[in-house]
């Protein structure tokens, strides 16, 4: 029997498919967009964005559908990624090597174990700082604090029915509300 060869960032580089990531080595197709999808990562992006205008302390560098190498075996492109200006001053380009200190993932339908399950254990490995999840079909949120190496739930949401969201202050953005209710599109 063979051994699979691993890929590794420079294959994904030379992939000419497009919307792929690297997964545990293996360049996978990224889900179709789905307005569901695009209006929640829009509506946060929004909500977030005081922080991006912000220099040096506060401040963030907040990115869209970003490619993070983590290791040689991987390099996800998350939802929304965030790095403080403080640890990264100059403006990023390409693809990232420097940890993230906040992703945000939101989940796609039958694609949901990579952002539950993979990028959870991939984060924490590495101690990003903050990780959200958020399911459009659900109308969730969950975002987790790394805490002595250890992710613990800061902040979870979930909207019944007839319910409104109202504005909450999330970690790591508790310096301001945030619109769920405008996020999720209610």
């Amino acid at each position: 029997m063979e051994a699979r060869r691993l890929s590794t960032v420079d294959d994904l580089l030379r992939s000419s498919e497009e919307r792929v990531e690297l997964i545990d080595g293996e360049i996978v197709k990224r889900p179709m967009a789905r307005s569901e999808h695009a209006l929640i990562q829009s509506g946060l992006s929004d909500e977030v964005s005081l922080f991006k205008r912000k220099d040096g302390p506060g401040g963030w560098w907040i990115m869209p559908e970003i490619s993070v190498e983590y290791a040689e075996h991987q390099c996800p492109s998350h939802d929304l990624a965030g790095w403080r200006k403080e640890r990264v001053p100059g403006r990023p380009s390409g693809i990232m090597t420097i940890l993230p200190d906040w992703v945000c993932e939101i989940t796609s339908p039958g694609h949901e174990r990579k952002d539950l399950f993979h990028h959870f254990l991939l984060l924490q490995r590495n101690q990003v700082p903050y990780y959200w999840v958020i399911s459009p079909e659900d109308k969730t949120l969950i975002a987790y604090e790394l805490l002595a190496e250890t992710y613990h739930v800061a902040f979870a949401v979930e909207s019944g029915v007839d319910q409104s969201l109202g504005k909450s202050r999330i970690p790591p953005f508790a310096d301001t509300e945030i619109d769920l209710d405008y996020v999720f599109g209610d």
